[in-house]
């Protein structure tokens, strides 16, 4: 179906400009997300205004909502499913902007490097499936590519689980005993990963569902 859906917005003026504006949301929110990790692990400082940052995503989601209204307007056969279907996408991209700014304040109430204890490894594990599940989203929606799409709403399944189990952990005590400041810095940091990634997830989903089961598991054969 995706493939369809790109063949098309290539062949209309303003939905491919709102197409060309979402896939530069999701390059600038891997930028933003690269540099709010940084700034929590203390990896250097930051050189750029990550609220500005989120500013601009959000004038690139009106920008793409206008262009669909433009599309529905003026074009004698407009195409609501691709509209829908840009609209459902950039709300996901726009809402990896807010996680990062969360992770930025978090970054900014820590003082010193961020230090999950035992759970340190585990965490730096979930920061590299978001890594690569950002590397491949965007080639996954321009190359309609199901098997990267597949493989990161798989990703998005394992960091999901991961992170229920070690907040389980952390709220009956069994993790960072003793340590609340860390442990709650621990909890809240991996709810906005897996908030990040589901959101990730959400667009992939794109590629292999049709609009209406958008966000949720591929349908299997015989249901």
């Amino acid at each position: 179906m995706w493939k369809e859906i790109v063949s098309l917005f290539r062949s209309e003026g303003a939905l491919q400009e709102a197409y060309d504006e979402s896939i530069l949301m999701l390059v600038a929110s891997r930028s933003m997300f690269d540099d709010s990790v940084a700034a929590l692990h203390a990896e250097g400082t930051m050189e750029t205004d990550i609220y500005g940052r989120d500013r601009r995503i959000n004038k690139y989601e009106r920008s793409v909502r206008r262009k669909i209204v433009t599309h529905m307007s003026v074009s004698s056969k407009p195409d609501i499913n691709l509209g829908l279907v840009l609209t459902a996408i950039v709300i996901d991209i726009e809402r990896i902007g807010d996680y990062t700014k969360n992770i930025v304040e978090l970054a900014s109430a820590v003082e010193g490097p961020f230090d999950g204890l035992e759970l340190h490894d585990e965490v730096l594990l979930i920061e590299g499936m978001l890594g690569k599940m950002f590397s491949d989203i965007v080639p996954a929606l321009e190359e309609s590519d199901e098997t990267r799409a597949r493989a990161i709403i798989s990703s998005h399944g394992v960091i999901a689980e991961k992170v229920d189990k070690h907040i389980h952990s952390l709220i009956l005590g069994e993790a960072l005993v003793g340590r609340s400041g860390q442990a709650a810095t621990v909890a809240l940091y991996l709810r906005f990963l897996k908030r990040v990634s589901a959101h990730i997830k959400n667009v992939a989903t794109s590629v292999v569902n049709p609009y209406y089961r958008f966000g949720f598991r591929e349908k299997e054969a015989g249901q």
